[in-house]
C-alpha cells in the first residue's frame, strides 16, 4: 500500500491522484455506474449491489438513484432502515456513518474531503479527509450539506438547505447557513406534526 493511500483515513495531507488510490477508486466508480443504471423495478438487484458496494449496510435500507459517491460507497456505513432520496452525494474519501432509521432528503451532500487554505498546497492538489457521523433517527431535509469532521446526534432534524459546519447535539431542530440549533424537540412535537396540524393518534 502506498504512503498516500495510508493517509486516506488519518486526516493527514495526501495526494488523491496517487496510482494505488485511483486504481481502487475507479473499480468502485464502475460499480456505482452500474447501480445508477438499474431500472426502477430492479429493487432486489439494487439491494444486492448496495450490500457489495457499501462498507456496511443494515436491513431495509434504500438509496434512490442517482447516487453519487467518490468511492462508490466503499467508505459509507449505514445502519438499518436508512432512506436516501434522489442525488445523495457522499464524498466518501474517508468514512461516513449514518445511524438506524435516518431519512435523507433529495440533493443532500455528506462531505469528508477538504483542502488546505494555503494556495501553494492547493495548487499541488493536496487534500485531507475527516469522517462524518450522523446519529440514529435523524432527518436531513432537501439540500442539506454536512461538512468534513461533523458529528450530528440522535433524533436531529436539519432544515432544508442548511450547511452543517459544526457538531449538533441530539434531540434538536437545527437550520440555517451556518446551521444552528433552533430549538429542542419536546412536548409541542407530540401534539403537532406540521405547523397547526395535530397528530391524530387514533388514526395511526
Amino acid at each position: 500500500m502506498s504512503v498516500m493511500k495510508e493517509r486516506l483515513h488519518t486526516g493527514e495531507l495526501y495526494l488523491p491522484g496517487d496510482e494505488d488510490i485511483l486504481k481502487e477508486q475507479f473499480q468502485c466508480l464502475d460499480r456505482l455506474y452500474d447501480f445508477n443504471m438499474t431500472r426502477p423495478t430492479e429493487l432486489a438487484k439494487r439491494e444486492a449491489m448496495l450490500q457489495e458496494m457499501l462498507a456496511e449496510i443494515g436491513p431495509d435500507c434504500y438509496i434512490e438513484p442517482p447516487f453519487h459517491s467518490n468511492f462508490g460507497g466503499r467508505h459509507v456505513h449505514f445502519g438499518r432502515n436508512v432512506y436516501a432520496n434522489f442525488n445523495l452525494t457522499c464524498v466518501d474519501d474517508t468514512h461516513i456513518y449514518v445511524g438506524d432509521y435516518t431519512m435523507i432528503g433529495p440533493n443532500v451532500t455528506l462531505a469528508t474531503a477538504g483542502h488546505p487554505i494555503l494556495p501553494e498546497l492547493r495548487e499541488k492538489a493536496y487534500q485531507y479527509n475527516m469522517p462524518v457521523h450522523i446519529g440514529r433517527n435523524c432527518w436531513l431535509g432537501a439540500g442539506v450539506v454536512v461538512l468534513p469532521g461533523v458529528t450530528i446526534g440522535d433524533n436531529v432534524v436539519v432544515g432544508a438547505g442548511s450547511i452543517v459546519a459544526k457538531d449538533l447535539p441530539s434531540n434538536v431542530v437545527a437550520v440555517g447557513n451556518p446551521c444552528k440549533v433552533l430549538r429542542e424537540i419536546g412536548e409541542h412535537d407530540k401534539e403537532y406534526y406540521f405547523k397547526n396540524r395535530k397528530i391524530d393518534y387514533n388514526a395511526l
